[in-house]
């Protein structure tokens, strides 16, 4: 909702509505001095967009029930899956903040264009999910099935894919059975 953004980005100081028992440090403030990843930044809303605008010109901002801005200093990450010009000119999104966020815009290729990243994605994956069933490695099989496997979901299908694998698997080892891949998918 919108005003949980506005809220988690910005923060809020005690009693400044019901249910502010204590002041939150938005993550503007939190983010003082580091880096702030904004993920589907496609998706807020237009009056949180002009909140962002600001913060990004003046480096301040003023949390909800305060009565003085506050400063910050941080590094913005925003990333998107939506095609941000097509929603400037919907409407949809601002165009100054377009402008402003697009100082260094990278995109990334689809998946299925990044074959030699997917067993080295999936190996970190793996890794990363191990509480799920302890450590695991990749068969033969299952190398093969992820190689041709053509990754319309991206790397959140993959991580998907891995998750529930180690789930279903009966040892430390993943073969392609234990991926549940349909590799029946449509060419792109």
């Amino acid at each position: 909702p919108e005003s949980m953004v506005d809220d988690l980005l910005f923060g809020h100081e005690k009693g400044s509505f019901t249910g502010a028992s204590q002041r939150f440090a938005g993550f503007f403030e939190q983010a003082d001095g580091g880096t702030l990843f904004l993920d589907e930044v496609g998706e807020l809303p237009l009056t949180v967009q002009a909140k962002l605008l600001r913060v990004l010109q003046e480096r301040e901002f003023t949390p909800l029930g305060a009565t003085r801005p506050i400063k910050t200093r941080f590094r913005l990450l925003a990333a998107t899956n939506r095609d941000l010009k097509a929603e400037v000119a919907a409407v949809r999104f601002r165009e100054d903040l377009y402008y402003r966020l697009n100082i260094f815009p990278l995109q990334l290729k689809p998946l299925h264009e990044r074959p030699g990243d997917i067993v080295p994605l999936a190996r970190a994956m793996l890794h990363r999910h191990r509480y799920i069933s302890g450590e695991m490695q990749l068969d033969t099989s299952a190398i093969a099935a992820l190689k041709a496997y053509d990754w319309p979901g991206n790397v959140r299908e993959l991580e998907n894919v891995i998750q529930r694998a180690m789930v279903v698997a009966d040892g430390p080892t993943l073969s392609a059975a234990h991926l549940g891949l349909d590799m029946a998918v449509s060419p792109r």
